[in-house]
């Protein structure tokens, strides 16, 4: 049977992240390890400037690297920011340092300027009129941070006590991760069945990894098991996002209780970098359904590099087909009740229809109740006995790659 007004399918998408602030970082998915520092997924706010009157925490200067806080004084020329660089159009990548550069020497021991949210790093003052923020690994991808020198009494003062007026803000977008490096390590963790072999062997460290999620290194992808499937493996390639690189982010999320949307944003990232780090591999079988669609209509499972289950199936009546291409499991339902409007404009409601897995819109893998099976009997969707659905369901989750061939 067809689900009416389901999603027409999920994408994958590296990069596009709006621009987050600490203000909102409430709401969403964080994600925080004691290697990398990431922001809420799907938060939305405006950039913060200055630290708000009501935070007590505002009223404490940060303190600098040593020395004294200038003196102020009522004659004494205000401090000016001359530059913040990179420029907030630079997106930011790797380690690289942001620097603040004054129109006067800094006072030893002023405060620091913030960054928010908080990224592990070192402010330092490399010479009279320059801070500079290090951070210790880095940036990560898909992120944005906002760099705010502080103003007033608290903010960051001259050695001849000139306060900056003003509070002066820098948002960053940090660049996206690449697409071959979320493929490199999607393999090299399993969850393709590809493999990834590196020109020179990886050093797994937080800094290096994080690194190689801008820049990836040199090396070959080859087939993981012996004998993969013709259009198993015509699925496959590096540097696209395919359907199969989506179904393996999906996988993804789903073993790392993230939402299962097969978008790469900041919390992927921060997950993937951290099994990186540790070498955390997939826990589940590679797993992918095959449905022909040449009589007698067939489903079958492949796990690991080898078939596994066999089941005859129907698909899409003419004026329903099931489509042909390939679509990874985005929703499962062990039953659910199914409505909608036939072809002639009847309608139907089917409750209790078991072991749900939706691959393409209102298209699913599901148990029916038939005379027969191996025939175009469906509104789109693959039907299977009931039996023959119970075991596809223990084979199959979020990500399993769905193949329909004529």
């Amino acid at each position: 049977m067809r689900r009416p007004h389901r999603p027409s399918g999920v994408r994958l998408a590296v990069g596009g992240v709006a621009v987050l602030t600490v203000a909102a970082l409430g709401v969403g998915t964080l994600l925080v390890t004691n290697r990398f520092s990431w922001v809420a997924q799907g938060v939305v706010g405006a950039a913060v400037t200055s630290p708000a009157a009501s935070d007590p925490a505002a009223s404490v200067p940060t303190p600098g690297p040593s020395g004294n806080l200038g003196t102020p004084s009522a004659t004494a020329v205000p401090l000016r920011v001359v530059s913040v660089a990179p420029d907030a159009a630079t997106r930011l990548t790797g380690t690289a340092p942001i620097v603040v550069t004054f129109d006067e020497a800094v006072a030893s021991g002023s405060a620091m300027p913030q960054v928010q949210p908080a990224v592990a790093g070192t402010w330092s003052q490399p010479d009279p009129t320059t801070l500079r923020f290090d951070p210790s690994v880095p940036f990560a991808p898909d992120t944005s941070l906002t760099v705010t020198v502080p103003s007033g009494a608290n903010g960051v003062r001259a050695v001849d006590g000139g306060l900056l007026s003003a509070a002066v803000a820098t948002t960053y977008t940090v660049a996206d991760g690449a697409l071959l490096r979320l493929q490199q390590l999607l393999a090299e963790l399993h969850y393709l069945p590809v493999a990834f072999t590196p020109t020179t062997p990886e050093v797994h460290t937080a800094a290096a990894q994080g690194a190689m999620a801008f820049t990836p290194p040199a090396g070959q992808f080859a087939m993981r098991f012996a004998a993969t499937p013709a259009p198993l493996a015509a699925l496959w390639q590096p540097g696209v996002a395919t359907s199969l690189t989506q179904g393996a982010v999906m996988a993804f999320e789903k073993t790392h209780a993230l939402v299962v949307d097969g978008i790469a944003g900041p919390a992927v990232w921060a997950a993937l970098l951290h099994d990186a780090v540790d070498q955390t591999m997939d826990p589940q079988p590679y797993s992918w359904a095959w449905t022909t669609m040449s009589h007698p209509e067939t489903l079958k499972i492949w796990v690991d590099g080898q078939f596994v289950f066999s089941s005859s199936a129907n698909t899409g009546i003419p004026a329903a087909p099931t489509p042909t291409g390939s679509w990874p499991v985005y929703a499962r339902y062990r039953t659910q009740t199914m409505s909608g409007t036939n072809p002639d404009g009847t309608t139907y409601n089917d409750p209790g229809v078991p072991y749900v897995s939706y691959f393409r819109g209102g298209d699913a893998i599901h148990g029916f109740q038939r005379a027969s099976y191996g025939t175009e009997q469906s509104l789109g969707c693959v039907e299977l006995p009931y039996a023959a659905a119970a075991q596809v369901w223990t084979l199959i989750d979020y990500g399993t790659v769905v193949t329909v061939t004529a």
